[in-house]
Formats: C-alpha cells, sequence, structure tokens
C-alpha cells in the first residue's frame, strides 16, 4: 500500500503532465481599427487590441474581463522607452498570447470560469487606463489616452456579445489590477441590467507610504503619472470630489468608496511592492537590499523586521475595504507578485492556500455567493504553502517598468 505521502506527489506529478500537455494554449489578437478615429490609441497612436476566447455551454453568457499589468510611465522619457514595445504599441504585440490561472480553458484547472469568455485587454497606455490628454506633442507623437482605450475595448466587446451578460468579472494583474479598482464602478454601469457584476484585483492594491529613507517615493511617482496623463479626471469621483486626485490612484483611499464588490488577491508581502515601494534603488545607493529583494531568504533579521512593518502598514491600508461584507480578501504572506494568471498559483495540488482553500476556490465561492472569504494569512514565514519568487540578474526589470 502507498503511503498519504506518496498519493500525494503521484497526483502533483499526473496533474503537472496534464497540466504540460494542456499548457501553450494560445488566443488570437483583435485590434480595434475603429478605436483609432475616436483616439483611443496606444502610446504611439496605434490601434488597442485584446484576446478573446469564446464561452461555450452554461458559460456562453458569462464574460471575465481580464486587463494586463505592465507598470507605468511617468514622465515623456520613459513613455517614450514604452512606445516601441508591447507595452506602448500594439504593432510589437504577439499575435498570440498564452491562457492560464484563471484564464484556462480545461475544467481541471479553472473549474468555475473556463467556459466563460474570457478576454485579456492588452495594455499600452501606461497609466491603468486612466489617461486622456487631447494634444499630441509632433516631437515625440505621444499619445496618452489610456481611458479611451478602456472605453473603446469595452465598447467592442459589448458589440461581440457582452451586452448579453449574465455574469461578469473584471480582474486584473498589478497595474491591471489597480485599473480593476479604479474602472470597477465604471465597469458596472456599462454591463446589462440584473448581471451579476463583481472585479478581482490581483497584486494591485498599492499603498502610500515612506520608504526606507523615509521618503513618499512612491506617492512622488504616482503624482507624475497622474500629470503626464491628465487622468484625474477618470479616477473615480467618489474619491476625487474629496481629496488630491494623486491619493485617489492608491486604492486605500479610493476602494473603500467602490459600490461594485471587489475581492482583493495580494501578498501582504508583494515582492513589486517591497522592491519599488519599501525599497527602490535610488534610495538604497548602497544596494543594502538587493540580496533581499532578489531572495527573501536572503535579508537579514533587520530587514525582516522591517518587511514586518510594511506588512503593518498594509493591512491597515485595508482596513477600508476588509469591513465591507461585500469584499472578498485572500491576503498571504508570500513573497509573490500576481497569482491568479499563473496556473502554479491559481490551483494545483500545491497552490498556496488559506485555512486549506486555494485561490481559485476562494474567488469563485465569493463570486457565486456560496460562501464568503476573507482570509488574512499569519505573518512571514509561517505559510509552507507559498511559492516565494527568487529573481535572478536576468529578471531586474528597470524600476517601475513592470507591475
Amino acid at each position: 500500500m502507498l503511503d498519504a505521502n506518496t498519493h500525494r506527489w503521484l497526483y502533483v506529478i499526473v496533474s503537472m503532465l496534464i497540466f504540460l500537455k494542456t499548457d501553450g494554449y494560445y488566443v488570437n489578437i483583435t485590434y480595434v481599427k475603429n478605436a483609432v478615429a475616436k483616439g483611443a490609441v496606444c502610446l504611439d497612436g496605434s490601434p488597442p487590441a485584446y484576446h478573446l476566447d469564446r464561452g461555450s455551454g452554461a458559460g456562453i453568457n458569462n464574460w471575465l474581463i481580464q486587463l494586463e499589468g505592465g507598470g507605468w510611465c511617468n514622465n515623456i522619457t520613459s513613455c517614450l522607452a514604452r512606445r516601441n514595445n508591447r507595452l506602448g504599441s500594439s504593432k510589437h504585440m504577439p499575435p498570440q498570447l498564452a491562457f492560464s490561472g484563471l484564464l484556462g480553458h480545461r475544467g481541471l484547472f479553472n473549474p468555475d470560469f473556463y467556459n466563460w469568455n474570457r478576454v485579456t485587454i492588452r495594455y499600452c497606455d501606461g497609466s491603468s487606463f486612466t489617461g486622456d490628454v487631447e494634444a499630441v506633442d509632433p516631437a515625440t507623437n505621444l499619445h496618452y489616452r489610456g481611458a479611451r482605450v478602456w472605453r473603446a475595448v469595452i465598447e467592442d466587446l459589448l458589440e461581440n456579445g457582452m451586452k448579453n451578460a449574465e455574469n461578469a468579472l473584471l480582474s486584473g494583474c498589478s497595474a491591471g489590477g489597480l485599473a480593476s479598482i479604479l474602472h470597477c464602478d465604471s465597469f458596472r454601469s456599462l454591463m446589462p441590467m440584473g448581471a451579476k457584476v463583481k472585479c478581482l484585483s490581483d497584486a494591485g492594491y498599492f499603498i502610500n507610504v515612506n520608504d526606507v529613507s523615509g521618503q513618499p517615493h512612491i506617492y512622488g511617482y504616482f503624482d507624475d503619472v497622474l500629470n503626464t496623463h491628465g487622468s484625474a479626471k477618470n479616477l473615480p469621483a467618489s474619491c476625487t470630489s474629496h481629496m488630491n486626485a494623486s491619493m485617489c490612484f492608491f486604492p486605500q483611499y479610493s476602494a473603500p468608496q467602490i459600490k461594485t464588490p471587489i475581492f482583493i488577491l495580494n501578498s501582504a508581502y508583494d515582492s513589486w511592492q517591497i522592491k519599488n515601494i519599501l525599497a527602490p534603488g535610488v534610495d538604497d545607493p548602497h544596494g543594502t537590499w538587493h540580496d533581499c529583494k532578489n531572495d527573501i531568504k536572503h535579508c537579514s533579521p533587520d530587514q525582516i523586521q522591517t518587511m514586518q512593518g510594511f506588512r503593518a502598514e498594509f493591512l491597515k491600508a485595508l482596513a477600508g475595504v476588509g469591513n465591507s461584507a461585500q469584499s472578498g480578501l485572500f491576503i498571504n504572506s508570500c513573497y509573490s507578485h500576481c497569482q491568479s494568471e499563473m496556473q502554479e498559483y491559481w490551483l494545483m495540488p500545491d497552490s498556496p492556500v488559506l485555512d486549506k482553500i486555494p485561490i481559485a476556490k476562494a474567488v469563485a465561492d465569493w463570486f457565486y455567493d456560496r460562501s464568503p472569504f476573507q482570509k488574512i494569512d499569519c505573518p512571514y514565514p509561517c505559510d509552507s504553502s507559498c511559492h516565494n519568487s527568487i529573481f535572478g540578474p536576468q529578471e531586474q526589470p528597470q524600476e517601475h517598468s513592470e507591475a
């Protein structure tokens, strides 16, 4: 007879073999060419784009909209740097995109959403789909039109069947996760009356906190993003009506006023936030945090204590959302960033869990009102189910470029 551990590992191996056979499920790109006439364009003036895999069976009138992540650009120089790659131009986007995790097409790995209409909206504006500046400088040909891109793509999807949606989930990872919060109520307003509409933010709950040198680095950065893109008028009015618009880019100030149910999936030690908000390179000139940011196991006791302080600030910033009964929370203690798009995080035998419940089940139970889910993990390093990220030299993106 095989013991329990052997059974478990056999299950893991078999599941991984099945996953490897199904991995690489690619979906073709669709360009919204009629959006150009509306000025709804990427940074370089090219048309916006999305990938749609049609639903089937019971999911034919259900829609999952995933907003792609990819950081932001906060000035002319950083926006010019994006203009000639996939984050600023649809001309440089691959013709196909792999779908997995919550976008997966197999019931075994995505039991509650696999047969929905599943969409990824490509990200090419650098403002979490909030910018709208009419003028275009002929010297740079930069178009700050993220809010127009958002509206044009949603209108195209409505014409292609989403106007009949019975269930709809707006989701996003990182900069896309922030966008899913900022556009949550407007998304619901565009859906049919009577549809169940909710939003999921994965690794998009960026907090306003000073860095290790005591500087408000991330506030200054996001303030530059908003000023560059003219984003203020496209942030939730429920927030901008009573505070500075730059503050409303942070979910801790804007999310509590949003009426549509939101699920926050985030690590309290989000690796992007640790690297770019808590210990950005510009305020760590001697590289004291370099090894720690690359692998949490290389952090000193003092650095871990500082990260515990960041966790405390994160949980405090989350309080406004967590106090709502309609909200969902899956806040674990993994050193990672984005946990819905990768199959190994979303639903596998060894996926991260809270109270033995994987992310896929927590989100689905909340969406379908089967049971509420608001769980916050114990502090690092208590969670043995974590898949902690380890970054090598080749994985060090330019600061703020990938989120």
